[in-house]
């Protein structure tokens, strides 16, 4: 069903942290198989649309095909969108507090090198580092081995998705709090991302938060992304919502959405091949995922499954893109459907639910603290002579 804006009333913190973060592991794994292709592709390599989780593009000979990235994508595996989430729910288990670049710096990029865990697509045992793609491995690049402050060291690296991709854990502590994860986000990718690349961190954290609050619906998350993206990023968001608003579903929208977004995208057209300005640094420019998942969220009416299939069809970086929906339409409180949650569970060999349960109990001190730490402060402002807020 739609999450209409009385339905998301009623969903608790629990419920949308376990729906964002379960959300957004469903919609990885059912955009990896696809990722790099268009509709068109996807279709004649399918026999038509993807409805569910497939196998790998190049069948039995998914560990040879590309070499550079030679990963088991399909099959319900979860890629590195997933793998970097939730190691960054791991950091916040362990700092319990808000978190910065510094953070990153001293947690994640020591989890991603020194604990070795289960990869799906590599289907081994082994640290994340060796799974995660070249611009994740900046951050044990530039933070582990050349001590750059962490909040400049993403600055150099090339500007994508790769910070935005994990960010929903910051947009879920920071719940119903556009504005803070937005703050909170930027800081953290700070150590990953500059430019539009950082920025689309900070909009997609806002869009989680703003899906948890009461009564959100599709529209009031777009509304807060737009109240605080800057540049590129807001137009290109604009351009593609706008588009949205006047599709319901996502076959006739996959067209209209790309031809919308391309102005902003610095790719091109041919993924595989991006053109000479492809992710460089641009005040003009934005991710191609964030504005498109958003879009696609618009066209479902914020509905799990139409959301996740419609950016899983529309090819290219689908799998972060789904990610993306998955974890908004999941806060929203639409369900994930029990069939690809399972079956991805059991495939990677993840429990998708732990994550989700940590982050709960932590978010839930964050909010005490963050209580305290306003009550501290209002005490002072107010013998300074400031109003009290029980005024």
């Amino acid at each position: 069903m739609t999450p209409k804006g009385e339905e998301s009333a009623g969903a608790s913190l629990d419920d949308r942290i376990t729906g964002a973060l379960v959300g957004a592991a469903v919609g990885d794994a059912l955009g990896g198989p696809v990722e790099g292709y268009s509709p068109d592709q996807i279709v004649e390599r399918h026999g038509g649309r993807v409805h569910g989780i497939v196998g790998p593009w190049n069948g039995d000979a998914w560990r040879t095909a590309r070499p550079v990235a030679p990963y088991h994508k399909g099959d319900g595996h979860v890629t590195d969108d997933t793998l970097m989430t939730h190691a960054l729910v791991r950091v916040y288990g362990r700092v319990r507090d808000h978190l910065d670049a510094y953070a990153i710096a001293d947690h994640l990029v020591p989890d991603l090198m020194t604990n070795p865990r289960w990869i799906p697509e590599l289907e081994t045992e082994t640290i994340p580092l060796h799974r995660i793609f070249l611009a994740e491995k900046w951050l044990a690049a530039r933070l582990h081995y050349g001590h750059v402050d962490p909040r400049e060291a993403g600055v150099g690296n090339i500007v994508n998705c790769g910070a935005a991709m994990y960010m929903a854990p910051v947009g879920l502590v920071n719940a119903a709090n556009p504005r803070a994860a937005y703050a909170e986000a930027l800081d953290v990718a700070g150590a990953h991302q500059s430019s539009y690349g950082r920025e689309a961190a900070g909009v997609f954290a806002a869009a989680v938060a703003a899906a948890a609050s009461p009564g959100a619906t599709p529209d009031s998350v777009v509304t807060a992304c737009l109240s605080l993206a800057k540049d590129g990023t807001r137009t290109a968001i604009e351009q593609v919502c706008e588009v949205a608003s006047h599709h319901t579903d996502f076959e006739s929208a996959l067209g209209p959405l790309r031809e919308a977004v391309a102005p902003y995208d610095t790719v091109g057209p041919d993924y595989r091949a991006p053109s000479l300005g492809a992710r460089r640094p641009s005040r003009l420019h934005s991710i191609e995922e964030l504005p498109v998942a958003l879009g696609m969220l618009l066209v479902a009416g914020g509905d799990y499954r139409r959301a996740v299939l419609g950016c899983v069809n529309y090819g290219r970086d689908c799998d972060s893109i789904a990610t993306m929906a998955g974890a908004i339409a999941g806060a929203l409180g639409s369900a994930v459907p029990e069939e690809w949650s399972k079956r991805v569970a059991e495939a990677s060999r993840l429990d998708l639910w732990e994550p989700p349960r940590v982050l709960a109990v932590v978010t839930r001190e964050i909010f005490t603290r963050d209580a305290e730490r306003h009550r501290v402060h209002e005490e002072s402002f107010t013998r300074l002579g400031g109003p009290s807020c029980s005024d």
